[in-house]
């Protein structure tokens, strides 16, 4: 019996709508092959959505979203409305549907393909296999606790202040979304804090060192952010699957995605504890060269195995899709962002099409 989801997209804006449209005839192929059947509704967010409706994230849009069961997004934001204040700026369309449905866990991989390896800035041997996923907590931390602002002191001064706060509970369900990702792994969780210096962290260290002992099939180790910091740089295969707060994922999430040295073939995920979950690309909009055919959808690609594994529980599926990207990059199929010497450059619909061929062919 065909297994039937529904599944909200939002192409956005820039090239959004251009790689969008190569994930779901990917995701078509794929389901037609495993007896998986997606039902599409399209919405707009972002600037797309501003232009529509004078908001960037519509009311409808959400409840789109709420009601489905994955959420595909493509890329959100441009020069065009640079010049908005800040809380009518596309991106805040961005934060709005993560607020809106709750969505507190980031998961950011960061795998070095093959192929592209020669893309990294560290050397051959330091990268080759590398297969890192940070969890990072989305909605609490020092981004989102209180007090906060810039307030005038006794003496006139002016003072910044950002409160970096956990509760117990917060700590609990990041955790468990973080123990459960190594479980699909190889068993290797190492949560990062600063338990030397800040008591949010003691908590945070304690919290999860319990929350360990429910997962006996996981190994846990704690690092401290500023070690973590450097051992990504120079061991970064001691890592398989890191669990950390707001600031310190912001930052390590993205270290850990340049050891690729392709920023734009990394996909992520934003999921919640009941909500349909968020899966996009981690490049943004290129509006300098949206609609010219140039764009690589392969990230948007790989967000879409993502929505597969996690979202719907199809990891055959998702491997299918993977492996069909790894094997046009085994042929040397490139676009213009990963180019090298000897390969072969197509534009957007092009690699689309050679994906589509590589998974009726698998």
């Amino acid at each position: 019996m065909t297994q039937q989801f529904r599944i909200t997209l939002l192409p956005g804006d820039g090239i959004g709508p251009e790689i969008m449209n190569v994930a779901v005839d990917v995701l078509k192929v794929v389901g037609k092959k495993f007896d998986i059947g997606f039902n599409f509704q399209e919405a707009p967010i972002g600037g797309a959505a501003i232009d529509a409706s004078g908001e960037p994230l519509p009311a409808t849009t959400l409840e789109i979203c709420r009601n489905s069961d994955a959420v595909l997004l493509a890329a959100i934001g441009g020069y065009k409305w640079d010049s908005l204040p800040p809380h009518q700026r596309p991106e805040g369309g961005l934060l709005g549907l993560r607020a809106g449905l709750e969505l507190f866990a980031n998961l950011r991989p960061a795998k070095i393909i093959p192929e592209l390896i020669d893309a990294s800035t560290l050397k051959k041997e330091v990268v080759a296999g590398v297969d890192i996923m940070v969890v990072r907590e989305l909605t609490g931390g020092i981004y989102f606790g209180k007090p906060r602002g810039i307030f005038t002191t006794e003496t006139g001064e002016k003072r910044g202040v950002n409160t970096m706060a956990y509760t117990e509970s917060e700590i609990e369900r990041i955790g468990r979304v973080a123990f459960a990702a190594a479980q699909k792994r190889t068993g290797k969780l190492c949560s990062v804090d600063k338990a030397n210096v800040l008591d949010v962290s003691q908590l945070w260290r304690s919290r999860i060192t319990e929350l360990g002992k429910e997962y006996p099939d996981v190994e846990l180790s704690h690092m401290y952010v500023d070690n973590a910091a450097m051992q990504l740089v120079r061991a970064p295969k001691q890592f398989d699957t890191i669990v950390t707060g707001n600031l310190f994922g912001d930052i390590l999430s993205d270290a850990a995605a340049m050891l690729t040295g392709s920023i734009g073939m990394l996909p992520s995920a934003s999921l919640g504890a009941s909500a349909p979950g968020v899966y996009e690309p981690v490049h943004g909009s290129a509006p300098d060269i949206a609609g010219l055919d140039r764009a690589n959808p392969l990230a948007q690609v790989l967000s879409a195995a993502m929505m597969l594994r996690y979202g719907l529980n199809q990891p055959t599926a998702a491997d299918h899709v993977e492996k069909a990207v790894s094997l046009i990059l085994q042929r040397g199929l490139r676009t213009g962002d990963i180019m090298s010497p000897g390969m072969t450059l197509l534009g957007c619909r092009a690699m689309g099409d050679a994906l589509i061929q590589t998974l009726e062919e698998e």
